[in-house]
């Protein structure tokens, strides 16, 4: 991680949803020293807590029902506090979002790394989601492509060849996608025509 990466964790605000525990208290003071803000929150996430940074929260007690999004979309890195290994309890913690954990009982040590970790998976995690939205809206884009290629085989009298070579030539004239050039092309936009 270089300086740059650094996350500003003195503007963070935290919130723990945890019930009062002792584990709660250290992990206040952990993230205390690192400046970050903190709420305690029990037993779901209020409206005004959706703008934090960082949540940790409880994975021994915790249950459906308590963040105001749907499953697994939480909006900022999540860190599960955990106690017990039980298999169901972590399942539900990695459904929930999960980027990274700390075990109970919670010492003087941890948060920092976790902080990091989690912010960093988060950061992994959306990337490749919008890749992945991207990609998915190109392929349903694909269709229109094709009538566009068509389109330019019948109307310009071109081979397959001529009629990509002319999509492409149109796409960077104008500064556009070959998805959105196509559907230009299919909506018999008039400067399609001329190519410029």
């Amino acid at each position: 991680m270089t300086r740059a990466d650094r996350l500003p964790l003195a503007t963070w605000r935290a919130v723990i949803l945890h019930r009062d525990h002792p584990s709660v208290d250290a992990l206040k003071r952990q993230l205390e020293l690192l400046h970050i803000r903190v709420n305690v929150a029990w037993p779901q996430i209020d409206e005004a807590d959706t703008g934090a940074d960082v949540i940790f929260f409880d994975a021994d007690m915790g249950h459906d029902g308590q963040f105001p999004w749907p499953t697994g979309f939480a909006p900022m890195p999540m860190i599960a506090l955990i106690g017990s290994e039980a298999p169901g309890r972590i399942e539900w913690a990695l459904s929930q979002g999960s980027n990274a954990h700390l075990l109970k009982p919670i010492g003087s040590t941890g948060a920092y790394s976790a902080i990091l970790i989690a912010a960093h998976a988060y950061r992994m995690a959306r990337s490749q989601a919008d890749d992945i939205r991207a990609l998915e809206d190109r392929l349903r884009q694909r269709p229109i492509v094709v009538r566009a290629i068509l389109k330019l085989l019948q109307q310009e009298g071109l081979d397959e060849a001529g009629a990509w070579k002319r999509l492409r030539k149109i796409a960077m004239d104008w500064g556009m996608t070959i998805e959105e050039t196509a559907e230009a092309i299919c909506r018999d936009d008039r400067r399609t025509r001329s190519g410029a």
